[in-house]
């Protein structure tokens, strides 16, 4: 079992579904291949459906999934074993170009895909705001008076829209998805994603529009209001709480759930935060405003705006430091 532990970094994996755009490298001065749409990176991500590579340090080339299985606890940690058991790393992260609306769609909890999609999981995830062009909006849940017959007939009918919940959002925004909620990220948003390391997706609507080759996208109604949490009615922005705010770091709860928790890490001009990673589970460091860098053992790794690190279980104490001031993503397993 390898025991080589650093701040690792990874060559996402690019996906050209239809409602993407350029919107990686217009606003985060990515390279993207040339006439091309883009609406999703996987930053990182060990899935049959996208795996990332590894970019720096002695693993650079290795796929994430290969480190897993070289690695196994000492990557994703003892509160992980039930992963592990699975073949599966817990998390994936992703960035989200909503250059277009996305489909109305839900995701299933692990008990519905264990028995209709193999070893797949559900997916419980959330979003944080990078960019919203003005009047930008997501759906989430569904509106007052919503039962599943009216939203059945509502779906034949191709008119949903009196249906859905929408929420307006802002940068620096988030949004909780547990499974089960109807919900869609809506054009002129750029979004950041963690969630369940899953790909299961029950489209409900997709606006009446064709795909890339001319015909409407497949429709998932059945198993799609088999788990949609109808009693989720007209739901709110998420809240942060504060956990503590010294020493130039500020901290806040954006989620806590039994998949991941996040907090967003707010550092001052010259601030540090100092952690450790002793075994029990790894950690996901991302820089979303400003920039700054990781240190784990005597390997340092400079993170731009936006960009994530993966911090392996066993990495013991770590840091991240920047000379101005700069927002981050923290996201681990309790």
């Amino acid at each position: 079992m390898s025991s080589i532990s650093y701040p690792l970094l990874f060559e996402p994996v690019l996906k050209d579904y239809i409602w993407g755009g350029r919107n990686l490298e217009l606003r985060l001065n990515r390279a993207l291949p040339a006439d091309t749409i883009i609406a999703e990176s996987w930053e990182i991500a060990a899935h049959k459906d996208g795996t990332a590579a590894v970019s720096n340090g002695v693993h650079q080339g290795k796929l994430l999934t290969t480190l897993l299985d070289e690695m196994g606890l000492d990557l994703i940690g003892s509160k992980s074993k039930w992963a592990l058991d699975r073949n599966l790393f817990p998390l994936l992260i992703k960035i989200l170009d909503a250059n277009r609306h996305l489909s109305v769609q839900v995701h299933p909890d692990d008990t519905y895909a264990l028995e209709h999609e193999g070893n797949e999981l559900g997916k419980t995830e959330m979003w944080v705001v990078l960019h919203a062009e003005p009047g930008a909006e997501v759906i989430l849940g569904v509106a007052e008076g919503t039962t599943p017959e009216l939203f059945k007939q509502a779906i034949e009918e191709g008119r949903l829209e009196p249906y859905m919940n929408r929420i307006a959002v802002q940068a620096g925004d988030h949004i909780n998805v547990p499974a089960g909620s109807l919900h869609a990220i809506l054009g002129g948003l750029l979004i950041a994603e963690i969630q369940q390391n899953s790909n299961t997706t029950y489209r409900v609507y997709d606006w009446n529009r064709m795909g890339h080759d001319g015909k409407p996208r497949p429709l998932h109604i059945d198993k799609a209001l088999d788990v949609t949490n109808f009693d989720q009615v007209a739901p709110t922005k998420s809240g942060a709480t504060l956990i503590s705010n010294e020493a130039g770091v500020k901290r806040e709860l954006l989620n806590k759930t039994e998949y991941f928790t996040v907090e967003r890490v707010t550092l001052e001009a010259g601030a540090s935060f100092k952690g450790s990673c002793s075994g029990e589970t790894f950690e996901i460091w991302g820089a979303i405003a400003g920039s700054g860098q990781v240190t784990a053992g005597d390997v340092t790794e400079r993170l731009d705006s936006v960009q994530f690190t993966l911090l392996p279980a066993i990495s013991g104490d770590f840091s991240v430091y920047n000379d101005d001031a700069s927002t981050w993503l923290r996201a681990y397993v309790e």
